[in-house]
């Protein structure tokens, strides 16, 4: 089958790749020069396990290209994916206009039957929309063709995006045209050979729907245990302990109830926002999402707070160790990341920060590009040398096993400041640490307000 995708961002690369990968023509559409000529040679812009492979096996076997040529893009399938950034505006509502944009572009140059496959998270009535301006298009040529619009939203965890679209828990597609229904059929068999209940068909706004449904769900999940964590704090309770007692519940579970110094990406703090601002468009006030994005953005000032309560609102003089920036493992993303938050209050702060990630750094620098502000150290220990503090935000496997003994060497203070509970309290106390963590007590019992502040 040949298939077109436009967008050549996180989406669309592995939609593409894999979609070829299973013996698909697939040519990949979009508008920076540069970004398709590096494709071309293999050379991607994201990190994501894998993916470098996928794409160089499957441009090497033709059966994946990319492109510029939006006439051969339109002319090259029936089946048109759309996979373009939503970006997030002022008011929260997703961007639509590089969706527009594309849409117009099949309008303009179709001559033959064609299925619109909306990728992008959109909100909802986006395919009506889409519907409307390939229209348009085509009555300002009075040129007569038969498509459909059909939504397909994409349900891929970053850092493990190949497992996803290869074994999916789910597709999702929302349709009411049989022609589409049975194309759509023939692509995903490949994905589906051992559970055909993978497929799920329902109306267009109902899958539309469904992918903001679902990333408001896992924020709020992790917005409730950041919440938790914070009353664990005030109460000396263990929100570890508490994990495990609610996680046990079948009904609850423990997916997406670790607790952290908030949650970030690409995806949950723009589609909550988009559903947000959809609701408020409807004149419905959506109390329970804007609670979950207060939450989460309390919950990323939650290290700083920590720091300062052990040296002080006034952090001239001093430096302290970052591990982790990108806002999950497996990945480079750096969008709403809690690192970012935290590295710009110490620099507020009059604090200087050594840094180190495993493959965010080339991206961080963007952010900061004055090395005296923030130093990017090539390995984790290297960081932590002459540090008054560390502090985590990732968590990262090459973090989850390390020496107190070198840790305590490299710091001026020992003290570890961790947002994402990877030891353990006790032991870092017997260890000669002072160890802050989220939700839970160095000593059973006691709050983090009982704690002895230390200040070098």
């Amino acid at each position: 089958m040949k298939v077109t995708i436009y967008g050549s961002g996180y989406v669309g690369l592995v939609t593409g790749a894999l979609i070829a990968d299973v013996g698909n023509d697939v040519l990949c559409v979009d508008v920076d020069e540069t970004k398709v000529a590096n494709l071309k040679k293999g050379i991607i812009p994201i990190f994501e396990p894998g993916l470098d492979d996928v794409i160089k096996r499957n441009v090497e076997a033709e059966r994946l290209d990319f492109t510029t040529d939006m006439d051969q893009a339109v002319a090259h399938s029936e089946v048109q994916f759309i996979a373009v950034g939503t970006p997030p505006g002022e008011d929260g509502s997703a961007d639509m206009q590089y969706v527009a944009a594309v849409a117009k572009t099949i309008g303009d140059r179709m001559v033959d039957q064609k299925i619109v496959v909306n990728k992008s998270t959109v909100p909802v009535g986006t395919g009506d929309m889409v519907e409307k301006v390939i229209a348009d298009a085509l009555a300002a040529r009075s040129q007569k063709t038969d498509y459909a619009v059909i939504s397909n939203p994409e349900f891929l965890k970053e850092g493990a995006a190949i497992e996803d679209f290869m074994k999916p828990d789910r597709i999702v597609i929302g349709t009411d045209n049989e022609h589409a229904t049975e194309v759509m059929r023939e692509l995903y068999a490949p994905f589906c050979r051992n559970r055909r209940d993978r497929l799920i068909f329902m109306s267009r706004k109902s899958s539309e729907l469904t992918k903001y449904a679902a990333n408001s769900l896992l924020a709020t999940k992790i917005s409730f245990m950041n919440e938790l964590s914070n009353i664990a704090d005030r109460l000396g309770a263990d929100i570890e302990d508490v994990r495990v007692g609610i996680g046990s519940d079948p009904r609850i579970g423990y997916h997406f109830i670790y607790p952290g110094c908030g949650y970030g990406g690409s995806c949950f703090p723009k589609d909550v926002k988009a559903l947000i601002a959809t609701s408020r468009e409807n004149g419905y006030k959506a109390e329970l999402l804007e609670s979950v994005e207060s939450v989460n953005e309390r919950q990323k000032h939650v290290l700083f707070a920590k720091l300062t309560a052990q040296f002080g609102d006034d952090l001239s003089g001093k430096t302290f160790a970052v591990w982790g920036l990108s806002f999950k493992p497996n990945t480079d993303d750096l969008r709403e990341a809690p690192s970012r938050v935290l590295i710009e209050s110490i620099l507020e702060a009059g604090g200087k920060v050594r840094a180190y990630d495993p493959v965010a750094m080339k991206e961080m620098r963007h952010f900061y590009p004055d090395e005296k502000r923030m130093e990017l150290v090539g390995t984790a220990m290297d960081t932590i040398e002459g540090c008054d503090a560390l502090l985590i935000n990732t968590e990262w496997r090459e973090f989850r096993s390390i020496s107190t003994d070198k840790l305590k060497a490299g710091l001026k203070q020992a003290v570890v400041i961790d947002g994402r509970n990877l030891y353990d309290p006790e032991q870092m106390r017997a260890d000669g640490f002072v160890y802050e963590c989220i939700g839970r007590p160095d000593v059973a019992g006691q709050t983090q307000a009982d704690l002895k502040v230390v200040n070098g």
